[in-house]
């Protein structure tokens, strides 16, 4: 049945929205999700701040979790479904390709916004020296500040990220010590950056940030681990379950172990933002681009695990773009035909309704081209794009970009 539908579907496949809570967040209300519906998971859950796109990935969000959290359906023409994940474990080379399988072995990528109303808790994730402890995979991650879903800034939009060079890994065990005494003080020795709609960050495993208020694009490997450093954020209390959740139960109090998990010449670095903050890059000169009827410009790249575009085709134009790996693709402004399919942003979005702007792409679609065609003689249709490991498209700037 999976080969067939991508087959019908001329390997251009409509995903329903997967939305995930957090209960330790207040949802930032962006996301199109109706009001009535932030809380669908049930209170005790948290609000949905999350929405996960293309994901073969199951949410870690403890005890409660529900069966299928976290995981991308597949919604056919004629009605049926069937999860993403489970496609790319049965036919996953007619998804992304024999050579993909054979490489990577899925996926792996994991894709999402988050939409707060103020900032995480100063956190990290693992490398995979320390995920694989767990049984789980590092993760470095990507962030994109789409404009589409940002007029308005919330609480703080601002980002911790790292520690003030000079900070001791003494000050850090400090912070740990005093975990129960309310504010720990971990930001005292971090440093904050104004987050910039437009641009974006690149974030490696081990290093501490604690992400502002800004809806946020987030490319990263396929996994969901993390530990938190910072006990209490904006009045509320940060659980030290919260620290350990992705450690053996051994390390549960070994601070050494658990500032050892830090990449610490990362996180001191002084030129951090000239290192990891990230720009726009046209994927082609800009008025070559705009004379075919589009602009697409990179978002996410310099590293191998993940790579993303966001596609600005223009007002009534109709454009071929190619590429050479499979991607998940969101459509963030606008309305028009992706192959055959029609896709639109939506401006409201019901708890288990269907919409029309999130896609997969397989890997013998986007080679051969996928034709776009904006049915709007104003606004422009603007569709983000994220590709999951070794994009050879973006090999160049991985390695002129770390």
């Amino acid at each position: 049945m999976i080969r067939e539908s991508i087959a019908a579907a001329e390997g251009i496949l409509r995903l329903e929205p997967c939305w995930v809570p957090r209960s330790f967040m207040i949802p930032g209300r962006r996301l199109r999700l109706h009001p009535d519906d932030l809380y669908a998971f049930g209170g005790h859950r948290g609000g949905i701040n999350e929405r996960w796109f293309a994901s073969t990935t199951k949410a870690a969000n403890g005890p409660d979790t529900t069966e299928f959290e976290g995981l991308s359906f597949v919604r056919t023409g004629d009605g049926k479904r069937f999860l993403l994940k489970e496609a790319t474990e049965t036919a996953g080379d007619a998804l992304l390709s024999s050579a993909v399988m054979q490489r990577e072995g899925g996926w792996n990528v994991l894709c999402k916004f988050f939409d707060n109303m103020g900032p995480i808790p100063h956190h990290m994730h693992q490398s995979d020296e320390f995920a694989a402890k767990v049984g789980f995979k590092g993760k470095p991650e990507a962030y994109y500040f789409p404009p589409q879903y940002n007029q308005i800034e919330n609480s703080f939009p601002y980002t911790f990220m790292g520690l003030e060079p000079g900070t001791s890994k003494e000050d850090v065990r400090r912070c740990l010590e005093n975990w129960n005494r309310g504010d720990n003080g971990i930001l005292n020795h971090s440093r904050a950056y104004k987050l910039e709609a437009g641009a974006g960050w690149q974030v490696n495993p081990g290093i501490l940030h604690a992400p502002g208020s800004l809806v946020t694009y987030e490319p990263q490997v396929a996994s969901d681990v993390f530990a938190m450093f910072q006990s209490l954020v904006e009045g509320r209390i940060v659980d030290w379950s919260l620290m350990t959740k992705d450690v053996l139960p051994e390390f549960h109090h070994d601070l050494d172990y658990l500032i050892g998990m830090l990449d610490w010449n990362a996180n001191v670095n002084p030129e951090f933002a000239k290192c990891n903050k990230v720009f726009p890059r046209p994927v082609k000169p800009v008025g070559e681009m705009e004379a075919a009827g589009y602009r697409e410009m990179w978002i996410t790249y310099g590293t191998r695990y993940y790579s993303a575009k966001e596609l600005t085709v223009l007002p009534g134009r109709t454009v071929t773009i190619h590429d050479r790996e499979a991607y998940g693709a969101l459509v963030s402004q606008g309305h028009g035909m992706f192959g055959k399919l029609s896709v639109s942003a939506p401006t409201m979005i019901r708890f288990g309704e269907m919409t029309e702007d999130e896609l997969f792409v397989t890997a013998d679609a986007a080679w051969k081209g996928v034709t776009i065609r904006n049915l709007s003689d104003v606004s422009p249709l603007v569709v983000l794009k994220h590709f999951g490991p070794g994009n050879p498209d973006a090999e160049p700037l991985q390695r002129r970009h770390g």
